[in-house]
């Protein structure tokens, strides 16, 4: 059983300002807490049902030891969920250090996005194409917002991600290091030949990419319509095809 002050610690780190103080944040569900046994991230608590399988018969003793079983009404109580599912784990938030060696590969830079779907969606695109590090502007939403930790279906234990001023960060970089950015005036991704390394620049999901960052652009990319009635796209949906053509150009 749950003691209150546990109770109340488990509650809290669904708050940012929480997970900020502690440096703690939570995964729930059975397929997410296995990715997150998978990771390098330090598991600090899991808070399960008696009918999860932890699989993981294989998982080390320190984890298993970290293990408290809980009644459904106790699950319901500390889950972000609608429909609480069988597990519940907390973890401690990695530090994260933005690195030269980086740039030897694709890197996605996020101006500014502020749905949590989105973002989480990004980041599981990102693992899909082998990308390993995603660095958002501070005004981005929070990467460990437990929507954003959901949508990823754990590819965030797989993806760095980083929180940084985009535009210090570019004043920073090697100018060899090519930057791309999605803009409605830039030319036809479709026929261009892309290069297997550098920064691709995805913008706010309504306004687009930060009139700051623009002069660092150094080749605008544009995603035609076929139909004409489509508005624009979901800014997940156009990191998917831009990451899809960047790989399909892979030697």
């Amino acid at each position: 059983m749950l003691s209150l002050s546990k109770l109340k610690y488990l509650k809290s780190l669904h708050l940012q300002k929480f997970r900020d103080e502690y440096q703690e944040f939570v995964v729930e569900g059975p397929k997410m807490v296995a990715e997150l046994l998978k990771s390098d991230f330090k598991v600090t608590g899991i808070y399960a049902l008696k009918t999860w399988d932890s699989g993981q018969r294989g998982i080390p003793v320190s984890i298993q030891n970290l293990t408290e079983i809980i009644s459904p009404a106790e699950l319901v109580r500390i889950s972000n969920l609608k429909t609480p599912n069988e597990v519940l784990a907390t973890a401690k938030i990695p530090e994260r250090i933005i690195e030269e060696s980086m740039y030897d590969d694709l890197v996605l830079m996020l101006s500014q996005i502020s749905d949590p779907g989105n973002l989480g969606t990004i980041i599981r695109i990102a693992d899909w194409f082998g990308l390993k590090n995603i660095i958002c502007s501070p005004d981005s939403v929070e990467v460990f917002n437990p929507k954003v930790v959901q949508a990823s279906m754990g590819s965030l234990f797989r993806v760095k991600v980083h929180y940084a001023d985009l535009k210090e960060v570019l004043s920073g970089i090697n100018s060899n290091i090519p930057v791309f950015g999605a803009y409605l005036e830039g030319r036809n991704i479709y026929r261009e030949i892309l290069p297997q390394k550098g920064i691709i620049i995805i913008g706010n999901e309504s306004r687009g990419i930060d009139d700051l960052l623009e002069t660092f652009v150094t080749k605008k990319l544009f995603i035609p319509s076929f139909s004409g009635g489509a508005e624009s796209l979901n800014a997940s949906v156009a990191t998917a095809i831009i990451c899809s053509e960047f790989r399909r150009n892979t030697n």
